[in-house]
């Protein structure tokens, strides 16, 4: 497949072009300065130097793929448009270019529901990770509706906390709904677990949460 990603230099990006030139795909990288992609990487990939808030900057990365991938994400714990605002960009590079397939991380940690166990669900969550990315989250949310409101194939993917661990093999996935005990998730499945998804009908349209 031809498939492009936006938040390339970060963990999950970088896994995700790993992994998808291990499975012989096309991989196109989005990136503000292709010098921080790794050498080994930079060869082997389509690069694109774009500011992803500019949908005519990212209409050409877009253009002709069989999906695109968003792991795009903000160190920063102030308020924030990352998420809404590259996503804005993105759905309306797609729409223009012709383009149907979108994967967005999300989080799992800005929903809580019965699925959680008790202390997830009623302290962890609501009282510390909740208020400790209040401002991520918002606009995690924001750039969520925009999706639901729009009229690409799209999926959610929620993982749980994020790690380093390496790939595992043995992630766990739940459609709409969170996983009970689903602490963490490396983010060498997580980018498995996405490129898996492509493919998957029955995932259009809907929420799917991960867990190592």
């Amino acid at each position: 497949m031809r498939l492009t990603v936006f938040g390339a230099t970060g963990g999950t990006g970088l896994e995700l072009l790993r992994q998808g030139l291990e499975r012989a795909h096309e991989m196109t990288a989005v990136v503000r300065d292709a010098s921080r992609l790794p050498a080994d990487l930079r060869d082997r990939l389509d690069v694109v130097e774009a500011d992803v808030m500019d949908p005519d900057a990212v209409a050409p990365a877009v253009k002709g793929r069989d999906a695109v991938l968003s792991a795009m994400g903000t160190r920063e714990r102030g308020p924030t448009t990352v998420h809404s605002g590259s996503i804005a960009s993105i759905m309306a590079a797609m729409r223009r270019t012709g383009s149907r397939r979108l994967l967005m991380v999300s989080a799992s940690g800005m929903v809580a529901g019965p699925d959680d166990g008790p202390l997830v669900r009623y302290v962890l969550k609501p009282l510390v990770v909740q208020r400790l990315f209040r401002h991520s989250y918002a606009d995690l949310a924001r750039a969520e509706e925009l999706l639901r409101a729009g009229d690409l194939d799209w999926t959610i993917v929620r993982p749980s906390r994020l790690t380093d661990a390496g790939r595992t093999g043995a992630y766990r996935t739940a459609m709409d709904r969170n996983l009970r005990g689903g602490m963490n998730t490396t983010r060498a499945d997580l980018a498995a677990c996405l490129l898996e998804l492509i493919g998957d009908g029955a995932s259009v349209g809907h929420v799917v949460s991960v867990a190592t």
